[in-house]
């Protein structure tokens, strides 16, 4: 028996619940893990409160992305090996001691990568990889918004985005958050709760607005970050921090300009291996070079999984947060 938390009814962080379970051996094409580290998202929230729904329904164990050692492998198993040290993202199941994977959604952990960076930073990572490199492009002479600047795919994203050469403007709840997003490479930094944003890139970049919008706050930015984008540009919408972004007639992307609209998720970008390790190993590469730092902001042990969430939802963290077994 191994401990981990479950959640019998979706609703607040008081669903989560620490329980015994048993983790069955590993099937063809399967490893046991004893997890070392947990990667804390705000999606895991979503599939805790029900606006996702979680994959084998109730109870479930939430989580989706966490680093350890493979203790055990199945047949037929060749690509990871017992005593392997591994890292995965979007898999429900994480909030755990040990687990089941497919091995297929194992990323190998480079040797100059500690198991609790790794447990930071895959999700949040490929996040801004994928956002960054392949859902929009971005290029040296693009102007970015990317909201949310201090937080775990903020914090990545902006000292991405200075590394190739982009004045990237953010957003930022207070003075601090500002701080801290600034620091990650952001040239200008607007605290939304002080300022009109919209008003704030349009100052910023004197009426010409962005070529690109990224967007993980979702209801309380909408529709102000469509207003931020130029005539012919991109909002990307990926995440709901502050609920769904509402329903929206398709007329409001051409007032604008003809914009272009997306909703993109990391399973789509990471659907085979290949894809996957290729996308880790160009984060390990930025990561490695010194031009991405991963900040952990805050760390609870997994029983106190319950005052996480409370602490993630009311916006009180920083950077990267993790769980330790």
């Amino acid at each position: 028996m191994v401990k981990a938390v479950r959640v019998h009814e979706v609703g607040g962080p008081e669903a989560m619940r620490v329980e015994d379970v048993d983790v069955p051996a590993p099937g063809r094409g399967e490893v046991r893990i004893r997890h070392t580290a947990i990667g804390v998202n705000f999606i895991d929230t979503y599939y805790r409160t029900g606006l996702y729904k979680a994959p084998s329904g109730t109870p479930f164990t939430p989580g989706a992305e966490a680093a350890g050692i493979v203790t055990e492998v199945g047949e037929g198993v060749t690509a990871i090996s017992a005593g392997q040290r591994v890292v995965y993202a979007a898999s429900v199941g994480a909030y755990a001691e040990e687990r089941v994977m497919p091995v297929d959604r194992l990323v190998p952990i480079p040797d100059d990568i500690d198991d609790r960076t790794a447990a930071a930073c895959l999700l949040k990572g490929l996040t801004a990889q994928y956002l960054l490199r392949s859902t929009f492009r971005v290029e040296a002479h693009h102007t970015v918004l990317f909201h949310a600047g201090a937080g775990g795919v903020g914090l990545i994203a902006g000292q991405w985005l200075k590394s190739l050469g982009l004045e990237a403007i953010s957003t930022a709840g207070s003075a601090e958050k500002v701080d801290l997003a600034r620091k990650a490479g952001y040239r200008h930094v607007i605290n939304y709760r002080e300022q009109d944003f919209v008003a704030a890139v349009a100052e910023i970049t004197n009426g010409a607005k962005c070529h690109v919008v990224y967007d993980s706050v979702g209801k309380d930015t909408f529709p102000g970050s469509l207003d931020c984008v130029r005539p012919l540009g991109m909002f990307v919408s990926f995440g709901n921090a502050s609920g769904p972004v509402p329903a929206m007639e398709p007329l409001m992307l051409a007032q604008r300009g003809s914009l272009f609209m997306t909703r993109p998720v990391l399973a789509h970008y990471t659907a085979t291996r290949e894809a996957l390790l290729s996308a880790a190993e160009d984060l390990f590469s930025v990561i490695r070079s010194g031009a991405v730092k991963i900040t952990i902001g805050q760390t609870f042990p997994l029983e106190e999984a319950v005052e996480c969430h409370r602490t993630l939802e009311s916006r009180g963290t920083t950077g990267s947060t993790i769980l330790t077994v």
